[in-house]
């Protein structure tokens, strides 16, 4: 069987996806992220160069793979906010991932920075706000609100006497309603 070079980056990309969102950088280790991927160590390095590099490979790849899950729609935030709150339980590895690398690289890249001040200017523009810093802190406000779910105990979730899904379903319908009602509050109506 001939060597698959793509196929051992992805092998890679899934175990380092794995060990970083239950590890965070600081706590992932080369070998078992290798011994996952079925690879040898030295493949980390040829491909992605360093572990805090793969780590900003994995982030990067998840990150893609959120926004096609719930693309952006500054005309719709409350629609916005629903399907990050969809692809967020679908995908709680996720979060749990950018919570690891907001606790040990409290850093932004260029790209990062360019994509959150585009989506604040859409905001901006469409919601008719006087500033980025005011639609910025909406759209922070919004995510907040959308990932609010996943940073509660399970215990704490069921309150109320619901099944867990029928508490989230519930919880998500609050999370539209909230980021309506913030809307209407943003744009003065």
């Amino acid at each position: 069987m001939p060597y698959d070079s793509a196929a051992t980056r992805v092998r890679l990309l899934d175990a380092a996806y794995r060990e970083f969102s239950e590890r965070g950088l600081a706590g992932a280790r080369v070998d078992r992220i290798a011994a996952a991927a079925k690879a040898n160590k030295q493949a980390i390095y040829a491909y992605f160069g360093s572990k805090e590099d793969l780590f900003d490979a994995v982030l990067g790849d998840r990150l893609g793979v959120l926004a096609d899950a719930a693309p952006y729609t500054p005309d719709d935030l409350p629609g916005y906010a629903g399907a990050l709150f969809d692809a967020l339980s679908a995908a709680p590895d996720l979060l749990r991932l950018t919570h690891w690398r907001g606790l040990e690289r409290n850093d932004a890249t260029p790209g990062e920075i360019a994509s959150h001040l585009e989506k604040a200017q859409a905001l901006r523009t469409t919601m008719s706000l006087p500033d980025d810093r005011t639609a910025i802190d909406i759209l922070e406000i919004v995510v907040a609100i959308s990932t609010a779910w996943h940073a509660v105990p399970d215990g704490l979730r069921a309150v109320g006497g619901l099944d867990l899904r029928a508490r989230q379903r519930a919880h998500r319908d609050v999370v539209v309603r909230a980021v309506t009602a913030l809307c209407a509050v943003a744009s003065g109506t």
